[in-house]
């Protein structure tokens, strides 16, 4: 019971260094990797290992050459199978990101399309009310204009 005590209370007084740390080196992983996957419109175990590789050189490039080296080799080791497990969990959910992707842009396309559409539309119902109520066919206007 006193070791369980001394680990919760070293947790506590050191476990905010640790924190910082897990997520900074979290979001610049996800943040490489999502650009990457943006700027390529795929998604690729080689991003997740590029995102890897660079995260661990960051976080290691205060120890010299053999340190960004280090970290290069640690961030691919650990991106390659955290690639490999986010893609297969999408995999498992039946839509890709890429897929995803995609079929939001085409929708949100769609959706602007019909909206375009209305407008103009709308914009012909004017027209055509304005020239009735002028008591003129539509031919006889242009032809003055």
């Amino acid at each position: 019971q006193s070791a369980h005590r001394a680990g919760l209370r070293s947790f506590i007084r050191y476990g905010w260094r640790w924190s910082w740390r897990v997520t900074a080196f979290a979001t610049i992983f996800n943040v490489v990797s999502t650009s990457l996957s943006a700027y390529r419109d795929k998604t690729t175990i080689s991003n997740f290992a590029a995102a890897g590789a660079f995260t661990g050189a960051l976080f290691r490039m205060h120890l010299g050459l053999q340190g960004l080296a280090g970290g290069i080799v640690f961030g691919t080791a650990f991106g390659v199978p955290a690639g490999g497990l986010l893609m297969a969990m999408y995999g498992l959910a039946g839509e890709t990101l890429q897929e995803k992707r995609s079929r939001e842009r085409r929708e949100l396309y769609e959706q602007k399309l019909a909206e375009w559409q209305s407008r103009l539309n709308m914009t012909e119902t004017i027209g055509q009310t304005e020239n009735n109520a002028q008591g003129r066919p539509e031919m006889e206007r242009a032809r003055e204009l």
